[in-house]
C-alpha cells in the first residue's frame, strides 16, 4: 500500500538549508521569554543580513536567564545596542529587542540525537566588516593547513 505524505521530501531540504557555523550580521525578528522551572530562557529569532548569499535566512536560538548564564544575556544586550536605561534597571522589554542588529557567532552541536544551535558570541553591528574579514582569513589559513 502506498501513501502520499505532503512535505515529506521537504524534510531533507530543510536540513540542507540550515545556516552553517560562523559569523553573521543579524537582526532580531522575534523575542519571547520562556519560563522553565530550572532553566528559563529567551527564544530569539534572527534574520541574517550578511553575508548576502544567506540574507533572509532565519536563525533561532536560546539565551538562558539562569544566574550562571546572565553574563551571556548581558553581552548580547550590550553589543546589540539594547536600551541602557532599561538594562540599568534590570528590565527587558521584548518589544524593544525586535529590530536590534549585531554580529552573532553560531555553531551547531548534537546532543542526545538532536541538533542544537549555540549562540557562541556577539559583537556590535559596526564591527561586522572587521569580524567577517578575520573569520574569512582564519578559515583560509585553516584550509591551507589541511
Amino acid at each position: 500500500m502506498r501513501r502520499r505524505i505532503q512535505g515529506l521530501n521537504d524534510a531533507d531540504q530543510s536540513a540542507a538549508d540550515q545556516v552553517r557555523d560562523g559569523l553573521f550580521l543579524v537582526r532580531v525578528e522575534r523575542a519571547h521569554h520562556q519560563w522553565h522551572a530550572r532553566r528559563p530562557f529567551y527564544l530569539l529569532r534572527f534574520s541574517v543580513l550578511k553575508p548576502k548569499e544567506l540574507s533572509g535566512q532565519p536563525i533561532t536560538g536560546r539565551l538562558y536567564c539562569t544566574p550562571r548564564a546572565l553574563w551571556k544575556l548581558n553581552w548580547f544586550l550590550r553589543d546589540f545596542g539594547y536600551d541602557a536605561d532599561l538594562l540599568g534597571r534590570d528590565e527587558i522589554d521584548e518589544k524593544k529587542l525586535v529590530g536590534l542588529r549585531g554580529v552573532a557567532k553560531i555553531s551547531h552541536v548534537v546532543a542526545d540525537g538532536a541538533s542544537l544551535l549555540n549562540l557562541d558570541g556577539f559583537a556590535p553591528a559596526g564591527q561586522w566588516e572587521e569580524s567577517s574579514s578575520v573569520s574569512r582569513s582564519s578559515t583560509s589559513s585553516r584550509e591551507v593547513m589541511r
